[in-house]
């Protein structure tokens, strides 16, 4: 029996409407609810579970480590360029380094696993130790061209501590973290004198502590620093130059030493995990464990003997 016309539009007009109908009923989009910290800015935002137990766990290790920062302290992971709290970074150190002990535990030997998460904060300290003096390599290899920029605006008539607000406008990090932070601290009242070999000290820089120097001699007698900057800028461009010279000349004996250092330690990973029996003999009688720390002893003099020999100082 064939519908007719009309039945079949009137139930297509039937089916258009109910899903209209399951559209703006059901499926229509509802308003965003305003949210708690619009309507009572007072209210302090719920925290979940673990936010509280990580808040409770950092207030209770700044405690612990008091205004010294324990072993990250808040002066190096400054000069690391790491912008957070040595109770922060200290928890997480020893979070990264609980995970990390378990997983070798599983994978080689229990002892072994508790060597290793013993070994993270001092492997955090010595990458901590690594970005710092990368961070004050990069600072003193913008020096030179952070003094040219100082000295034209100096000769364009500024100040000496507008011209290091400018320069820091201008610059990028570190310097710029640098000089902001000497303007800032100018700013508040302290002595840009202090300020400024404040930040010589901190990035270790004998070229920049000369800046702090020649900036004092100016307020003191007089004069035209500008001119005195050049020349300062042109003794720094020559020492530069002979470190390029002496790294080049001691880029050998570095990796040399670094290799040496290594080698030990990878050796002993890698018989722990094909032939972790082989190792586990050194910790399961007395003579083993005096040998462990026997050549830990000599490992650490051996260690220093290099760095002071692959060590330049200028």
């Amino acid at each position: 029996m064939m519908l007719s016309p009309v039945v079949l539009g009137f139930g297509a007009l039937l089916c258009f409407s109910s899903l209209l109908l399951l559209f703006v009923v059901v499926l229509k989009p509802r308003a965003r609810a305003v949210p708690l910290s619009r309507r009572r800015p007072d209210v302090p935002p719920e925290l979940s579970v673990f936010s509280r137990v990580s808040s409770s766990t950092v207030g209770a290790v700044d405690d612990a480590l008091g205004k010294s920062g324990g072993l990250y302290g808040k002066d190096l992971l400054y000069d690391a360029g790491m912008k957070t709290k040595p109770a922060d970074f200290t928890v997480f150190v020893l979070s990264m380094s609980l995970v990390a002990g378990l997983l070798v535990a599983l994978l080689t030997h229990p002892l072994v696993g508790i060597l290793a998460a013993c070994l993270g904060p001092l492997v955090a300290r010595v990458v901590l130790s690594m970005k710092r003096d990368k961070r004050r390599a990069r600072f003193d290899a913008q020096l030179p061209d952070t003094i040219q920029t100082l000295i034209g605006g100096l000769r364009a008539g500024h100040s000496v501590m507008r011209a290091i607000d400018a320069v820091a406008a201008e610059a990028e990090a570190p310097a710029s973290e640098e000089l902001a932070r000497i303007v800032n601290e100018t700013r508040i009242g302290k002595d840009s004198h202090h300020a400024i070999e404040e930040a010589a000290v901190r990035m270790g820089s004998e070229d920049f502590r000369w800046i702090a120097q020649a900036i004092q001699i100016h307020r003191e007698v007089g004069g035209d620093l500008a001119e005195v900057l050049e020349h300062v800028l042109e003794t720094i461009r020559e020492r530069s130059q002979i470190k390029g010279q002496v790294r080049a000349l001691s880029a050998e004996g570095k990796m040399s030493a670094y290799i040496l250092m290594a080698l030990p330690v990878g050796i002993a990973l890698l018989f722990g995990v094909l032939n972790p029996p082989y190792i586990l003999a050194l910790v399961q009688n007395l003579l083993g464990i005096a040998m462990i720390v026997a050549a830990g002893f000599m490992y650490a003099i051996g260690g220093f003997w290099l760095s002071r020999i692959i060590k330049i100082k200028f």
